[in-house]
């Protein structure tokens, strides 16, 4: 199978820190180039795992620019561009200087204000007229407090030529299917869920935004591979992944991804507050689970 830019497995990567808290970008530059040679299809910068909400400006440029770099245009680049103000997400948008090196942006529901079906459509409306890239929306309510629905996604496909995709990370099944089943031919539904990938490439997903992918890029990526190709052996590797998928979860994300990043060697185990390293128990437990996972390779 050959899969377009945005099909397969692309990865929303963590921001690494130093001991003092800063962007440690010799281990940005490690963990870039660790996705790239393991054979991920594409990377996502300053999404949820990243951590942007806790990132300044100037250091979320330079987190891009650092990827941008590192990259060196080995594989499609997914920039975040989300919030709950549509003026000042357009105005990011507009001030952005590097939309040549990019491949797309990944733009969240806006949150807190808790919009109508009618205001998430014409927030994105906003949004992909003013995106000189591919627009793929992310639909994560359980952070947002607000879902958008099927209707409104299939609208947004249907209307709005510019945006290509949507991240669901709802975990209705249902919806997810109404929207594969009525989307138009050129929109993709990609899994924001590592443990629903599976289920939901067999429903006709095109691959997943994964975050256990920080960790194992080459095992879950030749899972989603597998999958897309209705190999049998996915189903095994899915389930070889569940628990471990499950334990990076249990005290927030990214801490656990983060947990399992350290024990490899290639980051520091920082995370900016208000969010935490995992505890010692999960560490522990997480480490166990990982040989487990090496142990099957």
């Amino acid at each position: 199978m050959t899969l377009n830019k945005f099909e397969g497995t692309g990865i929303a990567i963590i921001t690494p820190f130093l001991d003092n808290g800063d962007v440690d970008f010799d281990s940005l530059h490690k963990l870039v180039d660790f996705q790239i040679t393991n054979g991920v299809n594409y990377l996502v910068v300053l999404g949820t795992t990243g951590e942007a909400a806790a990132l300044s400006k100037e250091e979320k440029a330079a987190v891009i620019n650092s990827v941008i770099e590192t990259n060196n245009n080995r594989v499609p680049l997914v920039v975040g561009f989300g919030g709950n103000n549509t003026r000042e997400v357009v105005a990011q948008i507009n001030q952005f200087n590097s939309f040549d090196k990019i491949d797309a942006i990944l733009s969240v529901a806006p949150y807190y204000n808790k919009p109508s079906q009618e205001g998430i459509f014409l927030h994105y409306k906003e949004i992909a007229s003013a995106s000189p890239v591919p627009v793929i929306i992310y639909n994560v309510p359980g952070r947002t407090s607000v879902n958008i629905n099927a209707d409104t996604t299939i609208r947004i496909a249907n209307e709005l030529n510019n945006v290509i995709a949507v991240k669901e990370a709802s975990g209705n099944m249902e919806q997810i299917m109404q929207i594969i089943k009525n989307k138009p031919d050129h929109f993709m539904v990609i899994s924001g869920d590592d443990a629903l990938t599976y289920p939901m490439i067999q429903l006709g997903a095109s691959g997943v935004i994964s975050v256990i992918g920080n960790a194992f890029p080459n095992e879950f990526s030749t899972m989603v591979t597998q999958a897309l190709e209705r190999n049998n052996q996915a189903l095994q590797t899915h389930y070889h992944f569940f628990d471990i998928i499950k334990g990076i979860f249990e005290e927030g994300n990214p801490a656990g991804v983060k947990a399992l990043l350290h024990q490899k060697g290639i980051i520091l185990n920082n995370l900016r507050l208000p969010l935490v390293p995992v505890s010692e128990s999960l560490y522990k437990k997480l480490h166990n689970l990982k040989e487990e996972i090496n142990s099957m390779a």
